[in-house]
């Protein structure tokens, strides 16, 4: 399933895990911000970054990123890469559908630069939901993406649960993984917009800093 990837994109990286398959995905910017009849999904731009805040006017939503970190979001797209750079896999997927990107990837510090300390980071994806038939709502969206994180050995903090960003709702879920002598904690938000699945992925080393993360996203576009 092809919301594996989001999944494997930034932990793989986080973790600094080898992995010698790649990505085969064919999705790009102009594939993605084109309208597409057979799953229902009307166009959404990549949004941007200015100044350090992500900003996507499509969504009504902002991130400000902190200070220092770096982004890799054209790499976490682009299935076209040196061949000695490691990708990582899309495991389970049956089809490359092209209808999930990565809107934003930012990093605590490059994914490739080992640390002793958990390489806290952000991933904003946007998943058509023409890939799940059925799917109506967010906080059913968190039944694939539980099993993915289990999977990886996240154990569940507590389920899904309605979760607000100023008069914007969402669908949270907290995880927990056991790394070494760290633990690593990540939360997810998602809420269903223009046809798609929009993921806001949190990752960081304690709760407390997972939650300052958190409250650098806002939305109404300011």
């Amino acid at each position: 399933m092809s919301l594996s990837r989001l999944v494997h994109l930034c932990l793989a990286a986080i973790l600094g895990i080898s992995i010698a398959a790649r990505v085969s995905a064919q999705s790009s910017s102009s594939k993605h911000t084109k309208e597409s009849s057979s799953t229902g999904t009307t166009a959404i731009d990549d949004g941007a970054v200015s100044n350090g805040v992500y900003r996507n006017k499509a969504l009504g939503l902002a991130y400000k990123i902190p200070g220092g970190w770096v982004l890799r979001t054209e790499e976490m797209n682009s299935p076209d890469q040196a061949k000695d750079e490691e990708k990582p896999a899309t495991q389970g997927a049956q089809r490359n559908t092209g209808d999930q990107h990565v809107l934003l990837a930012a990093f605590s510090r490059p994914p490739e630069a080992r640390g002793e300390d958990v390489n806290s980071s952000i991933l904003i994806a946007a998943e058509s939901v023409g890939a799940y038939p059925g799917l109506k709502d967010a906080a059913q969206y968190f039944g694939p993406l539980t099993e993915v994180a289990k999977a990886q050995g996240f154990a569940v903090d507590e389920e899904p649960y309605e979760y607000s960003v100023g008069a914007k709702k969402m669908v949270r879920g907290d995880f927990h993984k056991d790394v070494g002598t760290r633990v690593m904690r990540q939360s997810t938000l998602a809420f269903l917009s223009h046809g798609y699945a929009v993921s806001i992925t949190i990752i960081g080393g304690t709760d407390d800093e997972v939650e300052e993360l958190i409250d650098g996203i806002s939305f109404g576009g300011k």
